[in-house]
């Protein structure tokens, strides 16, 4: 933001200069060009400093994987997880992923650990988590989140959970998704907007 303010700056000045003094007069060719195209410049990366300030705090998100894993016709499939990463990725957004311990036999008949799975999601492994065997992976899901600010992404309600974690009632705190005609559909629109996979 410093350059080109001060590009702002000199060129102005070169301006105001060369349209008070005859002796400068001729400066105004090359000030007042350097001035508008300043302002452009200005403008457009005054916008962005401005975007990158007011980012919502949604842009990290716990996935909630062996709900996620079901969304494309009831059937667990790792495929599904792996395309919903992928597009969160793309969109600029901070993942970490955790399952119910029996997932890798859902979809694929063996126990699949922490390892595996981030090797299937191409996540690094500190964002990949299942869950110890005999455990709900709801509330791991429900206190990364609330450690971390992030929203979740899941069908699941967490009923059983609302009173130690009320934020669940929250609007925007649990994202919901769903493939609509073979495409992702999340419902961000509490969060600003409703984003739609190609």
């Amino acid at each position: 933001m410093i350059v080109p303010i001060l590009l702002f700056l000199v060129s102005l000045f070169g301006t105001v200069v060369s349209m008070s003094s005859a002796v400068w007069s001729d400066m105004i060719l090359i000030a007042g060009p350097c001035t508008v195209a300043s302002v452009f410049i200005l403008y457009s990366e005054t916008r962005k400093w401005v975007a990158s300030r007011s980012e919502p705090a949604g842009r990290l998100i716990v996935i909630d994987g062996s709900n996620v894993m079901y969304w494309r016709d009831g059937t667990p499939r790792i495929e599904c997880v792996q395309e919903v990463v992928d597009h969160l990725k793309k969109q600029g957004f901070d993942l970490g992923v955790m399952f119910d311990a029996n997932a890798g036999y859902l979809f694929s008949g063996r126990y699949r650990d922490d390892r595996a799975m981030s090797r299937l999601l191409k996540l690094p492994l500190e964002n990949v988590m299942v869950v110890p065997k005999g455990m709900p992976a709801d509330p791991y899901i429900l206190n990364a989140a609330r450690d971390m600010g992030a929203v979740i992404l899941t069908n699941d309600r967490f009923r059983d959970w609302a009173v130690e974690f009320p934020e669940i009632h929250k609007p925007g705190h649990l994202i919901k998704g769903e493939y609509r005609q073979g495409r992702l559909w999340f419902d961000f629109a509490t969060e600003g907007g409703v984003g739609v996979a190609a």
